[in-house]
């Protein structure tokens, strides 16, 4: 299946734009290679509010929060996962209007550091972040006229979780699922066959509309889904055949498989390229010497 990606996301800085009934989104100004033109931040309700993904820790976006907030009683700030760009703000907005912050858990990798191996993302992890509610997968918080369902949705990050607005078919998919773009999944911080597997998760579910981390809406999600499956699995065809033709090294993969893709992102395509060959790997497909690692040599199993 085709995938299609949607650019052509305004984002509309220092206002909140109405996108689904009783729901306001606000976009941290953050735009980078990795955040596209920032950060989405949701207002849930009306006269009592919730807020999803606060965002990185910038005043001028606090402010414009706060604006949006005008004053009302804000119940909980419910946090996506603990990339900086995500969580920081938690703290900030806490303090302002105290809320309880909801989200799946502190920081954490998707496995542990092997002996030798450094994190390149240590940088992009907010590790002091701690929440006041641990929301497991399938739990419901309830609020003034809405209710948001946690969905457990590993891969990108160990604790990613997305928010489901119970009876509205509408899911805030944060950085799992966008339209933009496909997620960024990389090792020790995120795993593909969690990635692959929450998919499926969200695939089983009937949400009609995604409103993500950054960027516009997904409206049709389980077509969008299916073909980011497809896409991740073609991806996959491409790392073998790159092996079969005889590159060794995840460096050279990159070069061949992304070579139409900005140079800037290329070390986020080693880890992701390293994600899948860690899937590869425990399913015997390929084979290395000892774990795989971002400089190890790879060869068909």
């Amino acid at each position: 299946m085709s995938l299609k990606f949607d650019t052509s996301f305004q984002p509309a800085y220092g206002e909140a734009v109405t996108v689904a009934s009783g729901v306001q989104r606000i976009t941290a100004p953050n735009p980078s290679p990795f955040t596209f033109h920032g950060t989405n931040s949701y207002l849930i309700g009306s006269d009592s509010l919730a807020v999803i993904d606060p965002g990185p820790d910038d005043a001028s976006h606090l402010q414009t929060l706060l604006g949006a907030i005008a004053g009302r009683p804000v119940s909980h700030i419910f946090v996506s996962h603990t990339h900086r760009d995500h969580s920081p703000l938690a703290s900030r907005l806490k303090a302002e209007t105290g809320a309880i912050v909801v989200a799946e858990g502190p920081h954490r990798p998707a496995r542990p550091l092997r002996i030798g191996e450094t994190n390149p993302l240590d940088a992009s992890a907010d590790t002091e972040f701690m929440p006041d509610i641990a929301l497991a997968h399938g739990a419901v918080v309830d609020g003034d006229g809405w209710s948001i369902r946690g969905v457990f949705t590993p891969g990108h990050t160990a604790n990613h979780l997305a928010f489901a607005l119970e009876g509205r078919r509408v899911l805030f998919s944060a950085d799992h699922v966008m339209a933009w773009s496909t997620s960024i999944v990389a090792p020790p911080d995120g795993a593909m066959a969690d990635y692959m597997a929450s998919l499926d998760v969200l695939l089983e579910r009937d949400d009609r509309l995604f409103l993500p981390g950054h960027g516009g809406p997904v409206g049709a999600p389980h077509a969008f889904m299916r073909g980011l499956k497809a896409h991740r699995k073609m991806r996959e065809r491409a790392i073998l055949e790159r092996i079969r033709k005889g590159d060794r090294t995840i460096k050279a993969m990159v070069a061949a498989i992304y070579r139409d893709t900005d140079p800037r992102l290329h070390g986020a395509a080693g880890l992701s390229v390293l994600a899948h060959l860690e899937d590869l790997v425990t399913r015997g497909t390929v084979s290395t010497d000892g774990n795989p690692s971002i400089d190890g040599i790879y060869l068909p199993a």
